[in-house]
């Protein structure tokens, strides 16, 4: 196996310089396309073992391999056919509880809420960035 070691990469013009550092601190360090209705099933990921349902609208998303840290940041996006309006929330709180809930440097835990109550979107999409 070969090792390409270089310090900066730019395009054939010589615009647009980037050092590897600046390539590697943008990229996604985890992501993951899953299905939050019925029974939580995931689409497509990269760095995420498993999504645990905690309850309706709540999960645990799980990385295959943790982090140094918890100064990480979560990105989301969430789509539902039923036409509900949903907000979004990470690391706030146990649902059933009430309790907050912490990110740690193995998972990250969010809920959805919408019109008066917790809801699962057909869709839920995270990418995590450190």
């Amino acid at each position: 196996m070969s090792t390409l070691k270089v310090t900066n990469v730019e395009d054939t013009a010589g615009n647009h310089s980037m050092t590897t550092a600046d390539i590697y601190n943008g990229m996604s360090k985890a992501w993951v396309n899953f299905n939050g209705q019925g029974t939580v099933s995931t689409r497509a990921d990269f760095n995420v073992n498993t999504i645990t349902d905690n309850a309706t609208g709540d999960y645990t998303v799980n990385f295959s391999t943790p982090f140094a840290d918890t100064n990480y940041c979560v990105t989301e996006g969430h789509s539902t056919s039923s036409g509900l309006y949903m907000e979004f929330a990470t690391n706030i709180f146990d649902q059933p509880s009430g309790s907050y809930v912490a990110p740690t440097t193995g998972s990250f835990r969010c809920t959805t809420y919408g019109q008066g109550g917790f809801r699962d979107p057909n869709a839920m999409f995270f990418a995590v960035f450190r």
